[in-house]
């Protein structure tokens, strides 16, 4: 068992009625795994409310992440040594759970190897200092204390990253770094403008101010590195379609492989391009649909920061709709917050995303950035119509990602809290876009028009996940078909592209994971008939965690 960092927080267990003899073997090892990559990974600490180490930016070595591999695969052979019969149904549920999480694990590092072709090191250090600024769990004083200790690490950690590099180096992800590296010193300069009027004393105002600037010098020398790795990089990226379908087969997706989620693709850009016709046709029947589209994307807000307004009026009405309309259960004490997103995430987040609460904070908030534009395009506005704020705010916000995710972060359950689903997280986003515009909410036809526009960029990613990864188009092509299907700009377009050459199924979970979620609501209602609950079937998805689909499906069976 690894040595425990100070968490001052009991960390929670599930409780059956009757334990099974080896539920507490279970749990124990399930602690000792969620102990262990919280102490060699303190960002991850932060990022879950565990703030005893957030002044560290851990080990960014190639050592480090074979030394994981090598615990997540000991902690495997562990879990799955534990004879099922001797634990409760509940314990069995979740040992089913921790394995499939730790075989997606092990994949990642050892299949994928994303970590060995593409510097990761600037989101690392831009992630590790935004959780802490932008969240209110400790004054600021103490989180900008905390701040300058990670700025300090940062050359040090810049430093152990370069030994990840032991293989030709994909330029087209060095480039994403390189990128962010002209952006990143402007985000430490917002860090240390946050101090001033007396929030730090005057030793630690100097302390901040240094750390940054070092920081900036490490950050500048760190992109002359990977400017360096470009002449002998490589720019064949796809992971090929034996590993794709490897993937999909970990991601549990009741049964489907890669095949059945591109022609389920196909199926669901055709059906949502002809819905969004005849929607375009119910609001003007003489014009043509792309002109129909430019008119609906006329309609925005005149400056970004009353697009924030909008996209924060947009999200606090949805959440008066579901409460009263008594479709799902939401907490009296959840809190989010909208934000422009941070200049060095821009190019990765072309539109809008979410962080979510802190499990273990005292008063957990939700942050919803937003994306002003992607490369500074002056057309960009254009994508912030009123329309598409509303069908964004659902996704992100209410009954989306916020009210999802806030929820799951209840659950006394370790394995839970770091299982990755994100056809269900994705998938619960895009059913809320559905489910909503079925209950009244924005309803309106230009409204549909966005949904149905949005449904069709989804509908993009399934097919173009599979596709590029088996190697049977490339970026330009994918870039193309996207602005052609969409009608997005160009500029955000190519940063959608770009995220998924190296997100490999994950595109394509939206889409995939709303059919998912539709197939299992009509199997319910049939298996309950009148019983059937449409709040209640909500409540039952939310309660139970950011699991796979397939793994809910199990639950609402009795299962566990």
């Amino acid at each position: 068992m690894t040595d425990a960092p100070n968490v001052a927080t009991p960390l929670p267990r599930p409780e059956a009625a009757t334990p099974g003899p080896l539920d507490a073997a279970l749990y124990d090892l399930v602690e000792a795994r969620f102990v262990r990559l919280i102490r060699d990974n303190p960002v991850l600490g932060t990022s879950v409310g565990l703030h005893q180490d957030d002044d560290l930016l851990g080990d960014g070595s190639r050592e480090s992440v074979l030394g994981e591999l090598k615990n997540e695969r000991e902690h495997l052979a562990a879990i799955e040594a534990i004879d099922p019969a001797a634990l409760s149904a509940h314990a069995r549920f979740e040992r089913d759970l921790e394995i499939h999480n730790v075989r997606r694990a092990i994949f990642d590092i050892d299949e994928l190897r994303l970590w060995e072709k593409r510097s990761l090191a600037f989101d690392h250090v831009g992630d590790s200092l935004f959780l802490l600024f932008a969240r209110d769990h400790a004054p600021l004083a103490e989180r900008l204390d905390a701040i300058a200790g990670r700025l300090e690490a940062v050359a040090t950690y810049l430093e152990e990253s370069k030994t990840r590099a032991t293989v030709p180096q994909v330029r087209r992800w060095q480039q994403i770094e390189i990128e962010a590296a002209a952006e990143l010193p402007a985000f430490f300069e917002e860090i240390v403008a946050a101090a001033t009027d007396g929030v730090l004393p005057p030793p630690e105002q100097r302390r901040l101010e240094r750390a940054s600037e070092s920081a900036k010098i490490a950050v500048e020398l760190y992109a002359t590195w990977l400017e360096g790795t470009l002449p002998g990089g490589t720019d064949d990226w796809a992971i090929g379609r034996e590993r794709h379908e490897a993937l999909v087969g970990l991601r549990a997706f009741d049964g489907l492989d890669g095949d059945a989620i591109l022609a389920l693709g196909w199926e669901r850009l055709h059906e949502e391009r002809a819905a969004r016709a005849a929607v375009a046709r119910e609001i003007d029947l003489d014009a043509d649909e792309a002109t129909v589209i430019d008119r609906v994307k006329r309609d925005q807000p005149t400056d970004f920061d009353s697009a924030l307004d909008a996209y924060r009026d947009a999200m606090l009405r949805a959440r008066s709709h579901l409460i009263e309309n008594d479709l799902v259960t939401v907490p009296d004490d959840e809190r989010i917050d909208v934000i422009p997103t941070p200049e060095y995430l821009r190019n990765v987040i072309p539109f809008a995303a979410y962080f979510e609460p802190a499990a273990f904070d005292a008063h957990p908030k939700g942050i919803y950035v937003v994306t002003p534009s992607v490369g500074h395009d002056p057309d960009a506005m254009r994508e912030h119509n009123v329309s598409s704020i509303s069908n964004t705010s659902i996704h992100e916000a209410y009954p989306g990602h916020h009210l999802q995710l806030d929820t799951a972060r209840r659950i006394p359950s370790l394995t839970r809290l770091l299982t990755d689903a994100p056809e269900f997280v994705e998938g619960w986003g895009m059913y809320s876009e559905l489910m909503m515009r079925e209950q009244g909410f924005d309803a309106g036809p230009a409204f549909r028009l966005a949904m149905h526009t949005d449904a069709i960029w989804r509908a993009c990613r399934m097919i173009l996940d599979v596709r590029l990864h088996r190697r049977e188009l490339t970026v330009d092509e994918a870039i193309a078909f996207m602005v052609e299907q969409t009608s997005f700009q160009r500029s955000n377009a190519a940063a959608e592209i770009s995220w998924y050459t190296y997100r490999p199924t994950y595109p394509l979970s939206y889409l995939l994971g709303r059919t998912l979620l539709l197939g299992l609501r009509s199997d319910e209602q049939r298996r309950l008939g009148d019983r059937f609950s449409l709040k209640g079937f909500h409540d039952t998805l939310l309660q139970n965690g950011s699991i796979p689909i397939s793994f809910h499906r199990r639950q609402m069976a009795g299962e566990g």
